[in-house]
């Protein structure tokens, strides 16, 4: 029997409207061989945390532009604790400064990426961090 891929949630959260990126690392990962379940544009970190644990992923990519990474990251962690689901693992992409990454990091965010990261690299970090799992 194989092993069960990787199933990653790429989610959009908040009110940006652009939501290219996500889209191109959606395609990405679909690409390297991981299942992936895209949420589209304007989610809560509610309906994001519950996406996840219906879809039983193993990893949330939040794709933000807004700013509002501060409040979104540290609330789909604390749902997802709240929720059981500690395993699964939180990373993100999108404008955010490097202070606020440090204290991102410190919060329990796996990684973020930055605008001009080449897609790759991202997949390469996923493949190398990103473990099926029984979460629940």
């Amino acid at each position: 029997m194989d092993a069960r891929k990787i199933r990653i949630l790429v989610g959009k959260p908040g009110l940006d409207g652009h939501d290219r990126g996500a889209k191109i690392i959606a395609r990405a990962f679909r690409d390297a061989g991981f299942e992936v379940i895209y949420t589209g544009l304007h989610q809560t970190p509610e309906m994001i945390v519950n996406t996840a644990i219906q879809e039983d992923v193993d990893a949330i990519g939040l794709s933000i532009l807004s700013g509002a990474h501060s409040y979104v990251f540290p609330e789909v962690l604390r749902l997802l604790q709240a929720e059981g689901a500690k395993g699964v693992l939180v990373f993100g992409g999108g404008i955010v400064p490097e202070e606020d990454i440090v204290d991102l990091k410190q919060k329990g965010v796996s990684e973020i990426f930055t605008p001009g990261t080449p897609v790759q690299q991202i997949v390469d970090w996923v493949k190398k961090h990103v473990r099926p799992a029984d979460h629940w």
